[in-house]
């Protein structure tokens, strides 16, 4: 292994790459560390049957203002920019619409609620109507959003992304996963495989202890989870505790998906959406042959994610494919059969989904972003101020980060004159 770069980048996520790709702009060296064998962190699209299909983050969440949209079109990967499938209710299910209705207005109803409590409490079941027969709905909905029961969700935090969010949500036929991978500069060392064990700060930089020997480097971009970055996976300098505990504020929630195909001709109308039981907080979100494939795409979170975590995928294959049958009848029941589970909470490597602020603990992001003694900078979703929980929140947290690290670089006088901001 080479033992001098200008800037270590810990993490082969949506950070890490983007970190990468504004290094590489700017001309200067770098050596991406992954621990595991493969790049894309959260963003892993698998071929299963023969379709791409998005084993971890999936849209192109405020797509008009996302920079992987951009990236792709550069790279010549095609955008689709229709509705995503959630806008198109399957046709069978109208006989449900006025429930539909009064579940999404409950819904509604509790985020109206949620700001009137911030002047309280930050905790955003306190805005939970008391007794209300939607309550299980609105706790599913924000599972899938937040990972997490509303009694560990912080309302400040909840609401900055909301008020953020543009509501375009665009997909890539090719996989998000197959984007983000292929988008590290060819200018990049990459180490797959090769996890960092520990980070000591140096006099004229950082060195970086992995398995395979130690590499230094003038600064170091720290792009891991939030899960890994409280653990002790990493052994960090004296005085990064602060940064450990503003990661474990900042806990990742329970999302995972499970994909079933549809063996033989069924009554499933292509790129429409179902929901399970509306009473029913574990329910899952249903994505009924995207793009027309032979595929049912089954997204839990919070509570009804624990099912895969606690009980593994079996009874994960046996919870929606009964949910399944309730909804489209008991024919269902032999036309589908079990494709793929995913199990990021068991991943030692990664650890959850996305991140989600404690009640009272927002103001983490903002702590988790800043540089430690201007040799380690810290990137990834949970310290975007809000576009946590997507990988173009990932994505700009790296470049961001790269641009401290540059910064640090320049005034150390590291890069000399092949620092671009130099001459600017």
């Amino acid at each position: 292994m080479a033992t001098q770069f200008d800037v270590i980048i810990i993490g082969g996520g949506a950070a890490g790459i983007g970190a990468a790709r504004r290094l590489a702009a700017h001309g200067a060296s770098a050596l991406l560390l992954e621990a595991s064998s493969r790049l894309g962190g959260r963003a892993f699209t698998q071929d299963l049957g023969g379709n791409p299909l998005d084993l971890g983050c999936e849209w192109l969440h405020s797509g008009d203002r996302n920079a992987w949209v951009g990236i792709a079109e550069a790279a010549g990967f095609p955008v689709d920019r229709s509705d995503p499938p959630w806008a198109k209710a399957h046709p069978s299910l109208d006989e449900d619409k006025n429930d539909n209705e009064a579940a999404w207005r409950a819904y509604g109803s509790w985020e109206e609620r949620l700001r009137a409590v911030t002047s309280g409490s930050d905790r955003a079941s306190d805005a939970l109507e008391p007794g209300g027969p939607w309550n299980g709905y609105v706790r599913a909905i924000a599972g899938f959003m937040s990972g997490a029961a509303l009694e560990q969700i912080s309302t400040t935090d909840y609401l900055a992304y909301d008020d953020a969010s543009t509501g375009k949500n665009w997909n890539l036929p090719l996989g998000y996963g197959t984007l983000v991978a292929a988008s590290l500069p060819t200018s990049t060392a990459l180490r797959l495989a090769t996890p960092a064990e520990r980070i000591d700060v140096t006099a004229d930089g950082v060195a970086v202890t992995t398995r395979a020997g130690t590499v230094r480097a003038g600064a170091a971009i720290l792009t891991v989870s939030t899960a890994v970055l409280a653990g002790d996976a990493i052994r960090l300098p004296s005085g990064v505790d602060p940064w450990r505990e503003a990661a474990a504020a900042l806990p990742l929630g329970r999302n995972e998906k499970i994909f079933l195909e549809i063996g033989r001709d069924a009554a499933f109308e292509p790129d429409t959406h179902a929901y399970g039981n509306l009473h029913d907080l574990r329910s899952a979100s249903y994505s009924i042959r995207p793009k027309g494939w032979s595929v049912i795409e089954a997204f839990l979170g919070g509570d009804g994610a624990r099912i895969l975590e606690e009980e593994g995928p079996a009874a994960g294959f046996a919870y929606v494919s009964a949910q399944l049958v309730e909804l489209f009848g008991s024919e269902v029941a032999t036309a589908i059969r079990p494709l793929a589970a995913t199990s990021w909470s068991r991943m030692a490597s990664i650890g959850g989904a996305y991140s989600c602020a404690l009640p009272g603990r927002s103001q983490a992001r903002a702590r988790l972003a800043q540089p430690f003694e201007d040799r380690l900078f810290f990137a990834g979703e949970a310290t975007h101020p809000l576009d946590f929980t997507t990988a173009h929140g990932a994505h700009d947290s790296g470049q961001r980060a790269a641009d401290e690290a540059l910064a640090a670089l320049r005034d150390r006088h590291r890069l000399g004159e092949r620092d671009p901001l130099a001459a600017a």
